[in-house]
């Protein structure tokens, strides 16, 4: 035995480096649940905002237009036919992205909120706590 180290140190348990599982879970469903949430939101609100008759950008409405090479592929256009017949495809989808980063935006202000009041504490067994200086003014 050192001349330093005591007999009667506790073993420091080593903390996993993933994430507890059911935080993994909260955020796979969450990845799926934020853009099916955000594009119904985005489709309602483009609706409303035609029959409100707010200003949308004209580029936005209407169908998509794709490359005229798309369109004398057969193969391609089998593909894309359905999404070419949504009318508003444009509106709907930036619509759906922006209320997709505010979704997002606010869920993870709400999780920081949360991990900060029943998060682990700032220091572990190991660390300093931080120093208790009282300054002076300073005088000349």
């Amino acid at each position: 035995m050192s001349k330093y180290r005591s007999s009667t140190t506790k073993a420091v348990k080593e903390k996993s480096k993933q994430p507890h599982f059911l935080w993994r879970g909260i955020g796979c469903f969450m990845m799926i649940l934020i853009p099916v949430i955000s594009v119904a939101i985005g489709y309602e609100l483009v609706q409303f905002a035609i029959v409100q008759r707010y200003p949308i950008p004209h580029e936005l409405l209407g169908l998509p237009r794709f490359p005229a090479l798309f369109y004398k592929s057969s193969g391609i256009m089998i593909i894309l036919r359905p999404i070419a017949s949504i009318k508003h495809l444009y509106a709907y989808a930036s619509a759906a992205l922006l209320v997709m980063i505010t979704l997002g935006g606010i869920t993870s202000l709400g999780y920081a909120f949360v991990y900060r009041m029943v998060g682990p504490s700032r220091y572990g067994p190991l660390d300093v706590p931080p120093p208790k200086i009282k300054a002076k003014p300073y005088k000349r």
